[in-house]
């Protein structure tokens, strides 16, 4: 992917991906055309290009985007936190947050894993990777809690991350913020803390 010396072509990529980001996460990928988000961005399909080969590349580029800001998003929650238990609890608070923000339509990796089944795809594998760096994340914190191996706990916390993800934007978002918070005490407890 060409990133362009010239600051109107950062610009450029910057305004075309931001778009892209704000339509595949609000309406879907397969649903947005690259014609659409040339309009909105106000470029050229030239410009695309340039920056992008394609529809493709523009949306694993939209998810590598939303994979750096929720790992730097659950890095800033845990620092500062004095405990493992805290830094689980403050992971789980940062999950309900973003249900609770404004135009919330639930994961945008497991909306792009919806549109994208096969496992082969580049796309598909985007999401696995980023789902794999969250599991391991949490398997490792709840390891620090408690003795007993965390794969399970792990597990355990991204199945009810995924649920509450997912009823988030079908349901009251504070009322399943809130049950997501309690699920997560219960593997806290579980796990002697």
């Amino acid at each position: 992917m060409s990133e362009g010396t010239g600051g109107s072509r950062s610009a450029a990529r910057a305004r075309l991906l931001g778009t892209a980001a704000e339509l595949f996460y609000a309406e879907g990928i397969h649903s947005v055309g690259v014609d659409r988000i040339i309009a909105e961005a106000q470029v050229t399909r030239a410009t695309l290009y340039r920056h992008f080969a394609g529809k493709e590349e523009l949306v694993l580029a939209y998810l590598d985007q939303a994979d750096r800001g929720l790992r730097a998003g659950a890095d800033a929650a845990r620092a500062g936190e004095s405990s493992s238990v805290e830094e689980v609890r403050a992971v789980g608070r940062f999950i309900t947050e973003g249900i609770q923000s404004t135009g919330f339509r639930g994961c945008a990796f497991l909306n792009a894993a919806a549109e994208y089944p096969d496992p082969a795809h580049p796309i598909h594998r985007a999401v696995l990777a980023h789902r794999q760096w969250f599991l391991d994340t949490v398997t490792e914190l709840l390891g620090r809690v408690g003795d007993a191996p965390a794969a399970e706990a792990g597990r355990h916390f991204v199945m009810l991350r995924d649920g509450a993800m997912a009823a988030g934007c079908l349901f009251d978002p504070k009322l399943i913020s809130e049950t997501f918070l309690l699920g997560v005490e219960g593997i806290l407890r579980a796990r002697g803390a």
